[in-house]
């Protein structure tokens, strides 16, 4: 999938990668947040880390579990932005 995307698409791609592993080991698991925060009309998700406006919300109050589910989804989210990543 990488193969096809933009350069910055597959650098965020990479990014989002590396902050899913690092959620794995971390506790607390640190918020994705990218200081884009700017929701694409079309897919729903932030333009910046990829959660939807409910993954955001939710955060603060999620436990690590859920954290850590939320970041593994982030990476095979980029290709939705239409190819342009942040």
């Amino acid at each position: 999938m990488s193969a096809v995307l933009p350069p910055a698409a597959r650098r965020l791609q990479a990014d989002l990668t590396r902050g899913a592993a690092a959620a794995l080991e971390a506790s607390p698991v640190a918020s994705p947040c990218r200081n884009v925060c700017k929701m694409d009309p079309v897919t729903g998700y932030c333009e910046g880390c990829l959660r939807t406006i409910e993954e955001i919300a939710g955060w603060s109050q999620a436990d690590d579990a859920e954290r850590r589910r939320v970041w593994a989804l982030l990476p095979a989210r980029v290709a939705w932005l239409g190819g342009d990543g942040a």
